[in-house]
């Protein structure tokens, strides 16, 4: 049976609510108020941060709630930071189809992931209050991880088609569209009429896809627990960190060939755990190890089979 939901006083609540909308107007009104590409230092600095600021939060959490909720939290977390990895593949993809500058991708990336913030907490209450009031729909999200991951590692390319996407086609239906980029800007004026920028059509197939994402990764969080306040600050730590990752990884992507066999291999797991949680307890420490020990193994095949490769050619 999934636990109880932890309440947890609604200032607490508010003030991480707060703590969150002043990193990213730190984020975007100081440190990145201009335009500009993000080099690889500054990606690194700035995902240095967020894991120590996440990291930060879970001993915050262990003294306070206790070592269960830390390893419910930390273990969230890392589910939801290695399925984010996925996002980052079609973040290049969509970049690439439209090929926006890399100084406006940042800009983009901001107002995606604001954006996610939002449509994740609507999507963690209403999945956490389904679990509770009916307890059958548990069995509902564990069979879709099981077939979303078996998908997952069959699957052998990604594409996007921009013009397929329903948001695009009503966005472009109903909107004006420039044919092309005006600076870092989503709408324009031209003689008089409001435009918006092919950037806007940018942010509309990122905040799609992200919503498709967490139809997969917010289930899976739920796995591990039910306690909203967990569910949602392991996601918002995990999606704060993201822009930075993404361009620490983006050009590197192509080393990581098995790791949507690990993330293949997560989700599976977690579904499994969903689908036995009324028969098998499987202990959080031991999910923990689980998914961690799999994200390993993947990466380490992967950079394996890069040296091997560069060897033979050698």
């Amino acid at each position: 049976m999934p636990e109880p939901m932890v309440s947890v006083p609604l200032w607490i609540w508010i003030a991480f609510i707060v703590f969150v909308l002043g990193m990213l107007a730190l984020d975007l009104g100081v440190f990145n108020r201009k335009a500009h590409a993000i080099s690889l230092r500054e990606a690194a600095l700035w995902s240095g941060v967020w894991i120590g600021l996440s990291l930060l939060f879970n001993a915050v959490l262990f003294f306070w709630q206790g070592s269960d909720k830390a390893l419910e939290f930390f273990t969230a977390y890392l589910i939801e930071k290695s399925l984010s990895v996925d996002n980052i593949f079609v973040f290049v993809l969509i970049f690439s189809s439209f090929a926006v500058p890399a100084a406006y991708q940042h800009r983009v990336l901001f107002w995606g992931i604001l954006g996610a913030l939002v449509m994740r907490g609507a999507l963690i209450a209403l999945g956490t209050t389904l679990i509770l009031l009916l307890h059958w729909v548990l069995y509902i999200f564990g069979a879709f991880l099981v077939f979303t991951g078996i998908r997952l590692a069959f699957r052998q390319e990604k594409e996007i088609h921009p013009d397929k996407n329903p948001l695009v086609r009503l966005t472009r239906r109903y909107l004006p569209i420039s044919d092309q980029f005006e600076g870092a800007r989503f709408f324009v004026r031209h003689n008089g009429q409001r435009v918006a920028t092919p950037l806007l059509l940018v942010l509309v197939l990122i905040e799609s896809t992200d919503v498709i994402f967490a139809l997969d990764s917010i289930p899976a969080i739920l796995a591990i627990t039910v306690d909203p306040f967990i569910v949602y600050t392991s996601n918002v730590f995990a999606i704060l960190g993201l822009r930075a990752l993404y361009f620490l990884l983006a050009g590197s992507m192509q080393r990581f060939r098995y790791l949507n066999v690990g993330l293949a291999a997560i989700l599976v797991f977690v579904g499994v755990k969903m689908l036995l949680t009324d028969l098998v307890h499987i202990p959080i420490g031991l999910s923990l190890g689980c998914i961690a020990l799999i994200l390993a193994a993947s990466i380490a095949a992967s950079l394996l089979r890069e040296r091997k490769e560069q060897r033979g050619t050698e």
